[in-house]
């Protein structure tokens, strides 16, 4: 039987030549504007092109769309993320489109205009690139832009900023009736290249690729230009005394000790993961005279919005109060935003209206130190931060000019609680068992530490790699993933200040702490007679000091953050098994195992579960074993050193090997909420041991 090719034709994923170069075309000028932050933001803006294909029913020609399909990202846009609709059935929609009221029901309709399988799913914006008679147009949310678009006297500035190239469109939620209005302005002004959108952003078209990539950038650079040269100085108003920015040493450090107030704050009615930014752009804004007015009149952009609510929390004293005066204030102050967020959410909520989805600030501003952004992980976090400067930089550019007037805010709660934007959410998949937790793992550069370090990341916590050595730390976290998910830091667990420290940057890159695990370790082999004081030392230091020390500064923040967390030791069967030769490690790892009983007793009361790990001899991966460990207890037991791990399986009950991924799933396991009533257990991961046994 010959193939007519209808199997590959009916799946646009596959194009023909004219289709590939468009396609090829729409991503290159797509991952070129998606890249540039002045331009738009993460998720923010869309893209399309038009262009024919073959219709595999009817061997025909078909005019098709594509465009950034809904959560796409500009600048990692790739032909996956393109939603593919027939040109002719999207445009005939107008001739079905029930009015302004009924709009929304248009999303849905789209599905009915999609060629093939459609690719990725069709956003609101849609209509706004299929109606407008060009073959390529860009919506876009530039900060020159949105200033413009937040002017006061917005369609005043944009024809005397542009002329008759851009046309000032007012204020409209996105939707099928802002597509035919920019399709008016297209038809009517034959001289446009594009629009202003009230309050939005900007859209612009072009002929080809590369004009509307063009006529984008002229529009987005003259803007530039215009608030450069015509802009007013201190649009801000004048320095506050007081709340300059401290110098950068004391500006992180008192940044980290406000951290876990801040991530209780915002993590009050739901978890979250936080991000820190102290860039020139957001001390200055808070410095300034009036950063308490402007923030208090919110974003307007609705991704900004949606990303960092309507408004956020400002500190109102001066970086000269102290840690205390201000996380004092910080509690009254979220008390009001809570009261506040509730009062805005009754205003305009009826019974059509999703629930409220918690009343916390996502954006945080401390004058003097900066910003502090959360989200569900850490890549909302850190993005939240961003559209919160874009929107410092747009208030900036409006106050310039003008006077900087967001959408109102009726407006603001129709798209933050809109019915599609709620079925968005619902539609996204459900979160992983740690998802919001966040874990410091020490020694975990290699061997169980990083196996630990794996299973976390992998079941959705945002992992700190801690270890004496930098490099492999960085290393060993580059390879579970970017730093929205690890990251590697410098600790010798004997020094206090190194912990601190440690702490301090686990803080200050995700906001908070939720679970730490003592894993730091090391062992020398060595009957009583042998072992030095030096030996007994060393051991002591690193496993028992250690882990006191860690878990000591772990507890400041799990305390102060009021979210409760986990505290884990790795233990060793030999805490409660006795071999020979195995003097100082077993007396410390003795040491450990009581230490998980006693603060166990001691952090219940703040919601924090202390539990152990016993694993038996780890043969596979350990970096104990390689370093000298291994050749001692094989000589111990009259055995080649490659044959331990089977040594140590056969001695069992079970008969197994145990690797470090053994005891990484028993870590994982005690920190879920399925041990949410477990405190001061200790789980043997020995195969079996029946000396080890806890009695």
């Amino acid at each position: 039987m010959t193939s007519t090719g209808l199997e590959a034709r009916v799946d646009p994923a596959t194009h023909g030549t004219d289709a590939d170069t468009t396609i090829s075309a729409l991503i290159a000028r797509s991952n070129a504007l998606g890249s540039d932050p002045r331009i738009t933001n993460y998720a923010g803006g869309n893209t399309s092109a038009k262009g024919t294909d073959t219709d595999p029913v009817t061997g025909e020609p078909v005019e098709l769309l594509w465009v950034k399909g809904s959560g796409g990202d500009l600048g990692t846009l790739t032909p996956a993320g393109l939603a593919v609709l027939r040109v002719d059935r999207v445009r005939a929609l107008q001739d079905v489109y029930p009015g302004v009221e009924r709009e929304d029901e248009m999303v849905a309709a789209f599905d009915h205009t999609l060629f093939g399988r459609g690719g990725a799913a069709p956003s609101i914006d849609t209509a706004m690139h299929a109606l407008v008679d060009a073959a390529h147009v860009d919506h876009l949310h530039p900060d020159a832009g949105i200033a413009i678009a937040t002017a006061a006297d917005g369609p005043a500035l944009t024809e005397q900023v542009f002329g008759d190239k851009v046309v000032w469109v007012p204020w409209r939620r996105p939707g099928f009736q802002l597509g035919l209005d920019i399709a008016a302005v297209k038809r009517d002004h034959p001289a446009a290249i594009g629009t202003i959108l009230g309050g939005h952003g900007i859209t612009a078209w072009g002929d080809t690729s590369a004009e509307a990539e063009a006529n984008s950038r002229w529009i987005i650079d003259t803007a530039e230009a215009f608030i450069a040269e015509h802009g007013k100085d201190q649009p801000f108003g004048p320095v506050r005394p007081g709340f300059e920015a401290l110098p950068t040493d004391e500006r992180r450090a008192r940044a980290a000790a406000l951290a876990p107030t801040i991530r209780g704050i915002a993590g009050h009615d739901k978890p979250v993961v936080g991000s820190f930014t102290d860039s020139p752009v957001v001390l200055d804004f808070l410095a300034s005279s009036r950063a308490e007015e402007l923030a208090a009149l919110g974003t307007s952009c609705p991704d900004h919005f949606l990303r960092t609510k309507v408004k956020p929390l400002i500190l109102d004293l001066p970086a000269t109060a102290t840690v205390e005066e201000q996380t004092a204030r910080l509690h009254e102050l979220h008390e009001q935003y809570r009261v506040d967020y509730q009062a805005y959410y009754d205003r305009h909520a009826d019974e059509t209206s999703p629930a409220i989805r918690g009343a916390d600030p996502l954006i945080v501003l401390v004058p003097g130190i900066g910003m502090f952004s959360s989200g569900k992980d850490a890549q909302t976090a850190r993005v939240a931060g961003e559209f919160y400067v874009n929107a410092i930089n747009v208030m900036r550019g409006a106050e310039s000019l003008s006077t900087y007037a967001p959408i109102d805010e009726a407006e603001k709660f129709r798209i933050e609680y809109w019915a599609l934007e709620e079925a968005k959410l619902q539609r996204m998949p459900a979160p992983k068992k740690l998802a919001t937790r966040i874990a410091l793992v020490t020694g975990a550069a290699s061997g169980i530490g990083k196996a630990i370090a794996k299973r976390l990341a992998a079941e959705g916590a945002a992992v700190v790699i801690a270890d004496l050595d930098l490099a492999k730390a960085q290393e060993a976290a580059a390879e579970i993933g970017n730093t929205d998910t690890a990251i590697g830091v410098a600790a010798n667990v004997t020094d206090a200040g190194a912990i601190d420290h440690a702490v301090q940057q686990t803080l200050l890159h995700f906001g908070g702490l939720d679970l730490v695990v003592n894993n730091a370790g090391l062992s020398l082999s060595k009957s009583l007679l042998e072992t030095t004081e030096q030996d007994w030392d060393l051991q002591h230091d690193v496993m028992a000091k250690g882990s006191f020390l860690v878990s000591k500064a772990a507890a400041k923040v799990l305390i102060e953050q009021g979210l409760g967390g986990d505290i884990v030791y790795i233990s060793s069967k030999n805490s409660v098994f006795a071999g020979p030769n195995n003097i100082a490690y077993s007396a410390t790892k003795a040491d450990q195992a009581h230490q998980v009983r006693l603060l166990a007793a001691e952090l219940g009361e703040h919601g924090v579960r202390v539990n152990g790990i016993n694993p038996d001899g780890v043969v596979r991966g350990s970096g104990i074993f390689a370093s000298g460990w291994g050749a001692n207890r094989a000589k111990t037991y009259g055995i080649e050193e490659q044959d331990l791990g089977k040594f140590y399986a056969q001695r069992t009950i079970l008969k197994r090997e145990v690797v470090p991924e053994n005891v990484a799933n028993a870590v994982y396991a005690i920190c879920t909420d399925d041990f949410s009533h477990t405190t001061g257990l200790h789980v043997p991961v020995d195969a079996g041991v029946a000396a080890a046994f806890l009695r």
